[in-house]
């Protein structure tokens, strides 16, 4: 399977997995001049920018490990601008990672 349809499966595993935590999914794949973030999700007054990394296998790492410091960054930015521009900007919020292995889901909370 190619790596794009691999992250697409992850996406739609993620969405799922937080939707049974009780995360609302406020923007699935947001674009910005800054970047892209994969989910928004909130539950209650709290906000969380997910980035979803999947892979078939652990050849080159776990997930998370191709997170660079620019990665975050970006993300960071991006969150910045839905703040300021799409969200309410006194809510609470962090930013995760969900990994998705082999279809196996492992949720990093304040990842970054």
């Amino acid at each position: 399977m190619n790596t794009r349809k691999i992250g697409v499966q992850g996406e739609v595993i993620a969405r799922e997995y937080l939707k049974k935590k009780g995360y609302t999914i406020l923007k699935e794949n947001f674009r910005c001049p800054l970047g892209e973030i994969d989910l928004i999700v909130s539950r209650g007054n709290l906000v969380v920018f997910v980035e979803v990394k999947s892979r078939e296998n652990e050849n080159f790492g776990r997930p998370i490990e191709s997170i660079t410091t620019y990665k975050a960054n970006t993300i960071r930015r991006c969150a910045s601008f839905y703040q300021a521009h799409l969200g309410k900007k006194n809510e609470e919020y962090r930013f995760d990672v969900v990994e998705v292995l082999r279809g196996e889901v492992s949720h990093i909370e304040d990842a970054f």
